[in-house]
Order: structure tokens, then C-alpha cells, then sequence
């Protein structure tokens, strides 16, 4: 019996005298203790010596995996078909497998009696090859050398087409989120002192900012050119408000530090708007079909709350539905009440635009196409975009049936057998991402409503 024992330096061929001894396995690390006994059991049969660090890492993925590398193809058709051996030891089942598939001869055991070999094996391993003449094997360096090539392989490193950076961007814009609404609140409390009425006519954050920018004192309201940041009525508006305002005086100093603030809002305003840019981009060379069924924030943000993408690609289409709603799920369970129908996937344009009793019916489908499309992106070689085409098209033709009519046939006379309602089924706009509806929803009393006004008609 031969026994393959791969190495970082290379693939070694042991070869065993006594195949007795496999018989007692819990005896057989007794042979090992002393150099002397082992080399009376197992002796060096060949050693075939990896070239470089790249051939090593090729064979190290390839058993990795449970593939025959080519070198080990050739090195044991040299040294175990040609000296017309029949049996070989492996660690590996996988490996024994693959090695059984190309030599249908060879039997590849690897039974518990053969991995007490393999330990014993590997506790005189130095001595055994040096005792061989194999002494220029530098085990120690080799296994450092193989191990830092094999973590930068795991990595798979790749510019193009990486989610750890849109996993770091989109927490990154969650967290601007709340410092412009941390900044933009004490914009509005800070200058609302001195113009109060100013918070009633501009909601908006960024607007509020550049107002309060430009303009600084309120006296300057009047001169300000307001036109070139609102509209006409507005800025009239702003100008009315400003000549009768209630606010208390504030001096140059109090506006310089007011406007130091609002050019921070901006400033974190404009950034977030080119990291937004930034994850679009990254959506579409990492997952472009799910960015095609939920856009790039909430499938930027599946991916985040995953992990990676390929970890989003393992969850099944139920995970998907729910994720991110976990608290929910785990309160609904102890309290045995029901569960959510959705979580991050509800943000999603298609979900928010159906009426609230149909949102988890179209929850779980999208839910569904959106599991296969990111499993295109994550384990398909190369860049299709017609599942997500096919399935944003299957999604909203599914939400025009529960939205809309439903399909009724047509006359003979007519070409198609069937026909939808375009008066009443909803359009997908591509520009915005948003599903618009052409009619308005009618109000229908329940069962049990009906029920109550007909016992009150009776009475």
C-alpha cells in the first residue's frame, strides 16, 4: 500500500510495509514514538517537489476543492500506475473520488484507520523526508510562504468588482444621514432664533442651508437674491415674512459661526450625493440584475446586512423577504403572534407602491426573483442583465394582476385571447423607478361590515 501525503513543499509518497498494523489502529502511534521504528513501518517511496510558490498554491486550491491537479495527474502515473500499485492511501475522500475517476485500477481508501496513519505520519513527517535525502525541504518556510499566497487567493481581490467596498459606502451614507439631520436641526434652532418664520416656508435641509447662507443678517432678506435658490413666490414669501418677523437680533460674529455650520451642511450634502453616484456605479458591476428589481440603495443594503454578496446568494428566498427585519421576527416568535411580512426589500419601488393588503404577497415576490438574481450575479461568469430584465417584467405583470383588473377573454374577432386593462393596470417608469397608477382606488366595505348593516336593517 502506498500512502499520498501532501506537503508544502510538495506531494510525498510514502510506501507502508506491514498493512497489519491498519488492523489496530489504536496501537499504531506506538510505532511512531522513535524515528527508528517508523522508518521500519513507512518508508519515502517518491517525492515530487513543487517548482515555485504558484505551483504550489494551483495544487493547494485544487485539493482544496477535490480536484486532481495536473502535476499530481503525472506524478502518479510515474509513480504509482507505472510500479503497478493498486491501492493508495488518501486523506481525502473527495480526493480519493476524483483520483478513482481517472484510475478506475486504483483504490483510494480512507477509512479511520488511514487517518491514524496520516497522524502518525505527520508527527515524524521531518525526519522521514530528511532521513530520505529530502533534507532541503524547508517545511517551515514553505508552509508561511503557501499560506500567506493561499489567504491573498481566499480574498479574490478584484478592483472591479468587489462588495466590500459597497458594503463600507453604504453604511458610510447611513451615517451621513443622521449627521445632516443632526447639522440641518441645529441649523433651524441656532438661526430660528433671529428668523423664525423662515422654518414654516422652507422644509427642505439644503435649501434652508444655502438661504441662510446667503443671506445671513435678516435685514439683508430684501436686497438678497433669493431667485437664484427658490422660486419667484417663494422668495416673496421669504421677503414678507422677514419684514414683520418676531426674531431676536443676533451679531456678526453669531451669523459668521452660523454660516461656518451651513457650509458643512452642504458640504456633507454634495458628498453624499457623489457617494451615491459612487454605489450606483459599484451596483453595477457587482450586482446589476438586482439593482434592475430593487435599485441600488436597497440592494446595496441586502448586501451590507448579508455580509457579501455571495453570502446574500446563499440565503434562500424567505431570508431575503425578511432580512433586516430580524427583531421582529425573533418578538413575533416568543410572543407567538405573526411574523413580518417584510424588511429591507419593503423600501423596494415595486412593494411601496401596492396597496398595503397585497404589499407582502408582492414582498414575496420580488423576494423570490430578486434570490435568483443575485445568485446570476454572484456565481455567473459573466455579466447578463436578462434575468433582471425578465424578472423586473414577470414582477410587474404580477402586480398588475393583483392591482389591477383582472384578465377577462376577448371576442373572436379580436387577435390576442387575451387582453389587460390599461386604464387600470399600473406602468413601470424606468427613469424614476417608481410604479404610478392611472386610477383611483375604490373603497369596498368588508364582510363583516355588510353583515352589521343588514342585522341594524333588520332591527
Amino acid at each position: 500500500m502506498l500512502v499520498l501525503y501532501e506537503t508544502p513543499a510538495g506531494y510525498a509518497l510514502f510506501k507502508l510495509h506491514d498493512e497489519g498494523k491498519l488492523s489496530q489502529p489504536e496501537n499504531l502511534h506506538k510505532h511512531f514514538e522513535k524515528i527508528e521504528d517508523a522508518k521500519k513501518l513507512v518508508s519515502l517511496q517518491d517525492f515530487h517537489k513543487f517548482a515555485d510558490t504558484a505551483e504550489a498554491l494551483s495544487a493547494t486550491t485544487a485539493l482544496i476543492e477535490g480536484n486532481l491537479d495536473q502535476s499530481l495527474d503525472r506524478f502518479l502515473q510515474k509513480s504509482v500506475l507505472e510500479n503497478r500499485f493498486n491501492v493508495l492511501a488518501v486523506a481525502d475522500k473527495k480526493l480519493g473520488t476524483a483520483i478513482k475517476e481517472k484510475f478506475p485500477a486504483l483504490e483510494c481508501p480512507s477509512d479511520p484507520s488511514v487517518m491514524e496513519l496520516f497522524r502518525c505520519i505527520r508527527f515524524q513527517l521531518g525526519d522521514l523526508l530528511s532521513a530520505e535525502g529530502k533534507g532541503d525541504v524547508q517545511l517551515g518556510a514553505m508552509s508561511l510562504s503557501l499560506a500567506h499566497s493561499l489567504g491573498r487567493y481566499k480574498l479574490k481581490f478584484s478592483p472591479d468588482k468587489i462588495d466590500v467596498m459597497l458594503v463600507q459606502a453604504i453604511s458610510l451614507l447611513d451615517d451621513l444621514d443622521k449627521e445632516i439631520n443632526v447639522y440641518s436641526m441645529r441649523v433651524k434652532e441656532w438661526y430660528g432664533w433671529h428668523f423664525p418664520e423662515l422654518t414654516r416656508i422652507i422644509s427642505d435641509n439644503l435649501t434652508y442651508a444655502k438661504i441662510v447662507q446667503l443671506v445671513g443678517i435678516r435685514t439683508n432678506f430684501e436686497s438678497a437674491p433669493l431667485e437664484t435658490i427658490l422660486e419667484a413666490n417663494t422668495a416673496t414669501l421669504v421677503r414678507k415674512a422677514a419684514s414683520v418677523s418676531m426674531g431676536t437680533e443676533i451679531t456678526e460674529e453669531d451669523v459668521s459661526h452660523i454660516k461656518d455650520l451651513c457650509n458643512q451642511v452642504i458640504e456633507i450634502f454634495n458628498y453624499r450625493d457623489e457617494l451615491n453616484d459612487y454605489i450606483r456605479n459599484r451596483m453595477k458591476a457587482i450586482a446589476p440584475n438586482l439593482m434592475i428589481l430593487v435599485g441600488e440603495l436597497v440592494g446595496a443594503r441586502l448586501i451590507a446586512h448579508a455580509g457579501s454578496l455571495m453570502n446574500l446568494a446563499k440565503h434562500p428566498a424567505s431570508t431575503v423577504q425578511i432580512l433586516g427585519a430580524e427583531k421582529a421576527l425573533f418578538r413575533a416568535l416568543k410572543t407567538k403572534k405573526s411574523t413580518p411580512k417584510y424588511g429591507l426589500i419593503y423600501h423596494a419601488s415595486l412593494v411601496n407602491q401596492a396597496t398595503p393588503k397585497n404589499k407582502g404577497k408582492l414582498s414575496r415576490i420580488l423576494a423570490n426573483k430578486a434570490a435568483l438574481s443575485v445568485r446570476v450575479d454572484a456565481l455567473g461568469s459573466e455579466e447578463n442583465l436578462q434575468i433582471g430584465q425578465k424578472s423586473l417584467e414577470k414582477v410587474t405583470a404580477r402586480l398588475q394582476e393583483i392591482e389591477g383588473q383582472k384578465l377577462t377573454p376577448l371576442t373572436p374577432q379580436q387577435q390576442k385571447p387575451f387582453v389587460r386593462s390599461t386604464n387600470t393596470a399600473p406602468r413601470y417608469n424606468s427613469n424614476n423607478n417608481e410604479v404610478k397608477f392611472d386610477y383611483k382606488r375604490k373603497r369596498t366595505q368588508s364582510q363583516g361590515e355588510d353583515n352589521q348593516e343588514q342585522k341594524r336593517f333588520k332591527q
